[in-house]
């Protein structure tokens, strides 16, 4: 059986562009990646406490060295630039570029439900996003990640484990 190169060049650039993809593929795809990360650098994929070590890292190159020495959770958790933090950088920047393959990046401050519940100030919209990511990185933080990431990285380090978190995970949350 011949295969048409061009045919599977663009099939697979018509996947790569699409706004919604396939969500079995990209479940695939992170379970794959997440057995990569394990074997190349023995690290479980995560973000949250990534976020965390980058504030850190952040603070003590704007002169917070003193605030950052003295933090509980920074001591335990050293704030560095590392793998990790490239990895979340990375991803960041993943997302843009898929944005702009699928033709669907715009700049949006208030978007059209908030300004028809809140009106259309935008540091109200600021304010309100921000302090809703400091109370979601804080929970995470308390839980020591993110529930994602502790279902992925639980079912590639302990799979017994992970086959009794999950459905409890799913339980608590609904």
């Amino acid at each position: 059986m011949q295969t048409n190169s061009s045919s599977l060049t663009s099939n697979l650039s018509c996947g790569l562009t699409k706004a919604v993809w396939n969500p079995y593929i990209v479940g695939a795809g992170i379970g794959i990646l997440s057995w990569l990360v394990f074997l190349l650098v023995d690290r479980p994929l995560g973000m949250s406490t990534e976020v965390s070590k980058l504030s850190g890292w952040l603070l003590k190159a704007l002169g917070g060295g003193d605030f950052v020495a003295e933090n509980d959770y920074w001591s335990k958790e050293t704030p560095k630039f590392g793998y990790s933090t490239v990895f979340l950088i990375f991803t960041a920047f993943g997302a843009f570029i898929s944005s702009l393959a699928s033709n669907t990046f715009h700049l949006e401050l208030v978007p059209t439900v908030w300004k028809e519940r809140f009106g259309d100030q935008a540091w109200k919209r600021l304010l309100d996003a921000f302090g809703g990511g400091v109370l979601i990185l804080y929970g995470a933080r308390m839980a020591g990640g993110c529930t994602s990431g502790h279902a992925i990285s639980l079912l590639f380090s302990s799979p017994s484990r992970a086959g009794f978190s999950l459905p409890r995970c799913s339980w608590e949350e609904s």
